[in-house]
């Protein structure tokens, strides 16, 4: 796989067939997803806006987008996005400035406003940056041992991105995308002493930022309520005492769909981050296991997507895709599970959120993309 130039061609079709274990889990994960939403959301829906569906009506419509967008992506080629790395980019930094000048929500400006309607920036950005290090990787592997094109530009790309995400004080976002760019650029053949030696620069950057005064108090606060919750029970080690006692009254069989007690008022939002908490309480012990399952069949689908692509690019949107998922998963549940400080991370396909659902969907669809033209690849 040397120097791969896509070809003129770039939008096609094939009748191949996709990796259907893949796209089995994924719909499993999507239906499973919102029947959960819906349990755990419809108490705390009714309190606030005396509508039981108020969550899980727009998310069962922009499910129903992101499948489309899925079955059409899947479909072509997915070699187009070379044409398009540079440009994607540029539009997610665009949309992430943007969102600086939008009014907070939930105290946090990481959403763009446009009546009812709302976008989420970040979850396009991470895609954004998974396509624009495949393609820099694919079209010059022979350069990835040199520090400026292996390292230094692709480190480059990420800090725009998230010199943004830290703005809005999305740790999550930032985390996720440094974690992606790093595996990727690792498989593509960056050298690993560049990455201990960014670990030993940024170090003290990272600790000057958060020793300065707000926001030493906010990373401190994370920190202390991870070590013991308890010491603020009614503030910020809420949410997190409250999702412990819901996953440990779910015991083995948990206490049945529909009948968390937790979800009534006592954990925060408990359709959006903390929803395995309630998916614990609800199905117990068996019911977690089988959601963890559930992505580690993803994720095992997804490196066999990548390992058997026809050429690098493929391989390496497929890996960034994988691990997106894959991590936000495990850190989703860490962080429920008070394994790690809260770092606002959502649970794929579970959690509440129009765009993570239509942007999670449409890379599936790339995913699918890759199998069915590797496949397609190795009949001619």
């Amino acid at each position: 796989m040397e120097n791969e130039k896509p070809k003129k061609k770039i939008i096609q079709f094939t009748k191949s067939k996709v990796d259907s274990p893949l796209m089995i889990v994924t719909l499993i994960l999507t239906v499973f997803g919102l029947i959960m939403m819906f349990s755990a959301g419809h108490a705390n829906a009714y309190y606030m806006f005396g509508d039981s569906f108020h969550y899980v009506r727009p998310q069962i419509m922009w499910t129903a987008v992101g499948l489309v967008i899925m079955f059409i992506a899947s479909r072509v080629n997915y070699r187009i996005f070379h044409k398009i790395a540079w440009p994607l980019f540029i539009v997610s930094e665009i949309l992430l400035i943007i969102t600086l000048f939008m009014d907070p929500i939930n105290n946090a400006r990481r959403w763009i406003r446009i009546g009812s309607f709302t976008f989420q920036p970040s979850e396009l950005s991470k895609f954004a940056v998974i396509v624009l290090i495949a393609h820099l990787v694919a079209t010059r592997p022979q350069k990835m041992k040199e520090f400026k094109y292996g390292y230094l530009q692709p480190f480059l790309i990420m800090g725009a991105i998230a010199a943004i995400t830290m703005q809005q004080t999305h740790l999550s976002a930032t985390i996720l995308i440094f974690a992606i760019g790093f595996v990727m650029m690792y498989v593509g053949g960056t050298k690993l002493r560049w990455f201990a030696v960014t670990a030993g620069a940024v170090a003290p950057i990272g600790a000057a930022y958060i020793f300065m005064a707000d926001k030493m108090e906010y990373a401190m606060t994370r920190v202390q309520m991870w070590l013991d919750p308890f010491q603020d029970r009614t503030g910020a080690g809420h949410q997190t005492i409250q999702s412990l006692l819901a996953i440990g009254s779910g015991g083995l069989m948990g206490l049945g769909l529909g009948n968390s007690r937790q979800k009534h008022l006592y954990v925060p939002e408990p359709q959006n981050d903390f929803i395995f908490a309630i998916i614990c309480e609800e199905l117990g012990f068996i019911g977690g296991v089988f959601v963890i399952v559930l992505f580690m069949v993803f994720v095992v689908r997804g490196f066999s997507v990548s390992m058997n692509a026809r050429d690098k690019f493929g391989a390496l949107i497929s890996l960034g895709i994988t691990v997106q998922v894959g991590l936000q998963a495990f850190l989703n549940i860490a962080v429920v599970s008070n394994t790690i400080p809260n770092t606002g991370i959502s649970l794929p396909f579970f959690s509440q959120g129009g765009t993570s659902m239509v942007m999670l969907l449409a890379q599936v669809g790339v995913l699918l993309s890759v199998s069915r033209f590797s496949a397609a690849a190795k009949k001619e």
